[in-house]
């Protein structure tokens, strides 16, 4: 698997995402992509209670620590690497997280209109 350039939507180098939790694709703290990330998980975003809620909703538990899997379960404040779709979904549900603009990756913009990362930017 090679990772796609490492830019993100505002054209500058990627920043790391997360360390504590690490996310990202490949494990590594960026949003980082490739061919083989179906998912997209290019969007930097800050988990918030009623993110995480809508997320479990609809199948994706990401606080619940699941050991083995290496996975500590997110706390609202973590940041981790969205999948773009659920990112815009959760936007068009009215439940977004912000978003870490220099740690999305520009590939989210495939998915994701810069005009509504824009809307959720981290201060």
């Amino acid at each position: 698997m090679q990772k796609d350039i490492e830019i993100n939507v505002i054209g500058l180098p990627l920043s790391s995402c997360s360390q504590d939790p690490l996310t990202g694709f490949f494990r590594d703290g960026s949003c980082n992509t490739c061919a083989e990330d179906a998912g997209s998980h290019t969007v930097c975003a800050v988990m918030t209670a009623e993110f995480l809620a809508f997320s479990k909703y609809l199948g994706n538990d990401l606080s619940t620590p699941r050991p083995e899997f290496g996975f500590p379960g997110l706390n609202p404040g973590d940041s981790w690497c969205l999948c773009a779709g659920r990112f815009l979904q959760a936007h068009q549900e009215g439940c977004a997280p912000q978003v870490q603009l220099t740690s999305t990756h520009q590939k989210a913009l495939e998915i994701v209109p810069i005009e509504i990362l824009r809307l959720y930017a981290a201060q």
